[in-house]
């Protein structure tokens, strides 16, 4: 248990809003809830979005979106790929659901619009990631799925009758009211009835708000990425799951003493069309150190990146993509090519210099297989939430995927569960409290949070350093007199998940997937095969909780199909 107090005092609702639906999030996940429920009822669906509505994670996505599409390929290899980047605490239930779902949703994103990269016989091109024993990754205009994927969901979600959209506001709490949530308190930047701190009621709550990458210096992730919706859900009550495992993607731009924030990502398909790593010397150090070599799942080779880092002594190592010439480049990665120009690197004639960055949370907000939260009326999915699908490390392009599936899986729950139980009537508003403007931590403190969580909870950890990890986040000062705001408000999050991340990280000690203890360096399946569960106490005390897995794995068994 940790001493850091997460319950506060949330401020009266200026304004009052009502809708059937919230989701909070605009990426692919919460569009997909959105767009699956205005498609077959006439339900009001309200999206709320911090920034504009494509300003999440999922225009970033480079790489593409995985699933078995290609001649020999099958669901069934799929889900052995992505058991065995999770190192063992997959739920296989949600991986299975996921790999047999997954091709029919890729299809159907096709039908409304996303327009996929074809090969010459008009198929789907597909390509090669991380992981991966078949080429499965989906991709778009090269190395930008992702932004294609989001604006054919934007555009269909726009059209849609039903859905509106709030743009510029961030979720404050959810609104508790008995055992069940039944809407959020928001704070809107915008004009006329909606402005400022408000409630918006609703009978069903979707969080969708991404990842916490922002709690680390250095990160893929973009600067709305802090972890809101995850943070209010704890406040909540609900659980979170396995939220030490944050994946560190092995190649991101090394920008040296500018790498602040949002770094430029180096796709993994880039390795998928031949590139490799090398050290200093030209060395290709990946040889030997697993099957799969360059293609290793993220974990590995952002290991033996960080490894090779420490014996040599250089602030990164690069990868070597010369031969691919200037005609692949512009066709296949031109986003990348751009941005590396922008760096002043030319890959077709120069090494490409790498080092890991924080990218994706595997665990987050604990669902079951239909989205529902531990508590009533809440759902969540995405990287937001832990369905059981990443495990200890997510297999490469899974994510994108995962917010299809289980986003559409929602809908279908939440359409299912009409008419509503008498619980779930609209009424009047009371807030659950959270971070608002009591105890809020000043936007200042927000560069020593990330600077510290990189320095003692990044790739690598070990136990002196976690403990002033959580002396310090628990030394953070919470102020009564400060000012609330977006920034203010973004800051306390971080501080409540980066709180949860810490107090996981020590209990855990092992080396699993993408959580790696220089103290623990070996697997430990005895004592650590198993979830770890985070809540609050009554107290406002965070207490972590070992939830171990009992039954033999089907993968380990042999029995692989049903």
């Amino acid at each position: 248990m940790t001493d850091v107090p997460m319950r506060l005092k949330a401020p009266a609702p200026g304004w009052h809003g009502e809708t059937d639906v919230l989701v909070v999030g605009s990426g692919v996940a919460g569009l997909s809830v959105a767009l699956q429920i205005a498609l077959r009822s006439s339900m009001r669906v309200s999206v709320v979005t911090k920034d504009v509505l494509a300003s999440g994670s999922t225009r970033w996505a480079q790489g593409g979106i995985a699933a078995a599409l290609g001649a020999g390929d099958s669901p069934e290899e799929h889900f052995r790929d992505t058991i065995v980047a999770g190192v063992g605490i997959c739920d296989e239930a949600a991986v299975r659901l996921l790999v047999r779902e997954g091709p029919a949703a890729v299809r159907d994103l096709a039908r409304i619009g996303a327009r996929f990269d074809r090969s010459r016989d008009g198929r789907i091109a597909l390509t090669r990631e991380g992981g991966h024993h078949r080429d499965r990754i989906a991709h778009a205009g090269g190395d930008a799925t992702g932004a294609e994927i989001e604006r054919a969901l934007e555009a269909r979600v726009l059209d849609a009758a039903g859905v509106e959209i709030i743009e510029h506001a961030i979720v404050l709490d959810f609104i508790r009211e008995g055992e069940a949530v039944c809407g959020a308190t928001l704070h809107v930047l915008g004009e006329g009835q909606r402005d400022g701190v408000g409630a918006l009621r609703a009978k069903a709550v979707v969080v969708a708000t991404g990842g916490i990458g922002q709690v680390y210096a250095s990160t893929t992730n973009p600067s709305v990425s802090t972890g809101d919706g995850v943070a209010a859900a704890l406040r909540a009550g609900a659980v979170l799951r396995d939220v030490e495992f944050v994946q560190f993607h092995p190649t991101v731009a090394y920008l040296g003493d500018r790498a602040r924030g949002q770094q430029p990502l180096i796709s993994e398909a880039v390795r998928g069309e031949g590139a490799f790593l090398v050290d200093a010397d030209g060395v290709r150090f990946m040889s030997g150190r697993h099957p799969l070599a360059d293609l290793a799942p993220r974990d590995v080779v952002a290991k033996a990146i960080r490894s090779r880092m420490d014996e040599t002594g250089a602030p990164c190592m690069w990868l070597d993509a010369r031969d691919f010439g200037v005609e692949k480049w512009r066709v296949r990665f031109p986003t990348i090519l751009a941005t590396l120009a922008t760096l002043g690197v030319d890959p077709v004639r120069e090494l490409i210099p790498v080092a890991p960055a924080s990218h994706y949370a595997s665990g987050g907000v604990r669902t079951d297989l239909a989205g529902r939260t531990s508590i009533t009326g809440l759902y969540a999915c995405g990287e937001a939430a832990c369905t059981g699908v990443h495990g200890a490390n997510r297999l490469a392009s899974n994510s994108l995927l995962e917010g299809l599936v289980f986003g559409r899986r929602i809908a279908e729950t939440i359409l299912a569960a009409k008419p509503w139980p008498g619980s779930r009537r609209l009424g009047g508003v009371s807030a659950s409290g959270g971070a608002t403007t009591s105890g809020l931590v000043a936007a200042e403190q927000r560069l020593a949070l990330q600077e510290l969580m990189s320095r003692q909870a990044g790739v690598l950890r070990e136990q002196a350093g976690l403990d002033a990890a959580a002396d310090a986040l628990a030394g953070m000062d919470r102020a009564s007199d400060q000012a609330p705001g977006v920034e203010a408000w973004e800051t306390t999050n971080l501080l409540t998940v980066a709180s949860a991340l810490v107090a996981a990280a020590r209990l855990r000690q092992e080396t699993r997937g993408s959580h790696w203890r220089s103290d623990y360096p070996e697997l430990d399946d005895g004592r650590w095969r198993g979830h770890l569960d985070t809540t609050i106490d009554p107290d406002g005390a965070l207490r972590t909780e070992f939830v171990a897995i009992e039954q033999e794995s089907l993968l380990a068994q042999g029995v692989v199909n049903d």
